[in-house]
């Protein structure tokens, strides 16, 4: 059992007040804590919407997270490329790439340990992952399958050397036809579970150019020279154009589909051991793809045309 204190320094509600005071903490978890009696005041039991006083101490006493049970399991996989060395899997949406919390199974990790050896650099419950996209984002993944590999093409990452672009359906209609958007990204002051443009951020770069223009909406590429958490959705939001169906970042009236309509389209890296250049594209899945077509019957385009 993990044991903390802290004392009250400021005027907040106290679900609010423990997830300020202990990042590792969530305001779900404080409150599901508060109400179980494992976080006190001065040693009595609260409720979540109080307020303590200034001075207080509070004591937080948290059971030890169950642990996660990373299992192979034979799940289908979208394999577009595999050597020796990689795997590039095309990610479907819904699927979460690795065990967390919340997650424990079913994820692209328990499939792939089903499939094959992964490199043990980012530790038991994300072997292989060299980079990762959101649930409800599809596509392109590389995944190392020995640490070797894995080295490389972390290094590659780092060096800005290898190729991400995207594909996205955004909000409105872009006036430029191609721009950068350069703007720090850390975790959004006001909500915990957001990322959000903040001064003391991590720097984060985001090319984009115009496909198509359907009136109310935009067919994007976007191309990442960074790669922070949630980069593009909240990048495109911050400038005007949030993603279409992105329940986070997004508005409520949007595109209906599975999640936001955003693909990992086009991969390249060097092969780690040949440093052969390497290329994958995956087409968008039949949802996004039946979605352009109904925007451009709409928007009087040809609805024959590759994307």
């Amino acid at each position: 059992m993990e044991i903390k204190e802290f004392t009250v320094d400021q005027k907040l509600r106290l679900d609010k007040l423990v997830a300020v005071m202990e990042p590792t903490i969530s305001r779900s978890q404080a409150k599901a804590g508060i109400e179980a009696g494992n976080i006190t005041v001065d040693g009595n039991v609260v409720k979540p919407k109080d307020i303590a006083e200034l001075g207080a101490t509070v004591h937080i006493a948290l059971p030890d997270p169950e642990p996660l049970d990373l299992t192979p399991e034979n799940i289908p996989l979208d394999i577009v490329y595999e050597d020796d060395d990689v795997i590039v899997v095309n990610k479907p949406q819904g699927m979460v790439v690795h065990p967390a919390p919340g997650h424990p199974n079913h994820t692209l990790v328990n499939a792939l340990l089903y499939h094959s050896p992964l490199s043990t650099i980012n530790g038991k419950f994300r072997p292989g992952i060299v980079h990762r996209i959101d649930k409800d984002t599809s596509g392109l993944l590389m995944v190392a399958k020995n640490d070797h590999a894995h080295q490389s093409l972390s290094a590659q990452l780092q060096a800005k050397t290898n190729l991400r672009e995207y594909v996205a359906i955004v909000h409105g209609n872009f006036k430029e036809d191609q721009g950068i958007v350069r703007a720090p990204l850390g975790r959004s002051p006001k909500d915990r579970k957001k990322q959000a443009v903040v001064a003391d951020g991590r720097p984060a770069v985001t090319h984009f150019r115009v496909l198509e223009r359907y009136g109310d909406y935009t067919l994007i590429a976007c191309r990442l020279e960074t790669g922070r958490t949630h980069q593009i959705r909240v990048h495109l939001a911050y400038i005007g154009h949030p993603v279409a169906g992105d329940p986070l970042y997004g508005p409520k009236k949007t595109l209906k589909g599975a999640g936001q309509f955003l693909h990992a389209r086009e991969l390249g890296f060097k092969q780690p051991t040949t440093g052969k250049e390497l290329v994958f594209t995956a087409p968008v899945p039949p949802i996004f793809a039946a979605t352009i077509e109904k925007l451009r019957k709409q928007a009087g385009l040809p609805v024959d045309k590759a994307i």
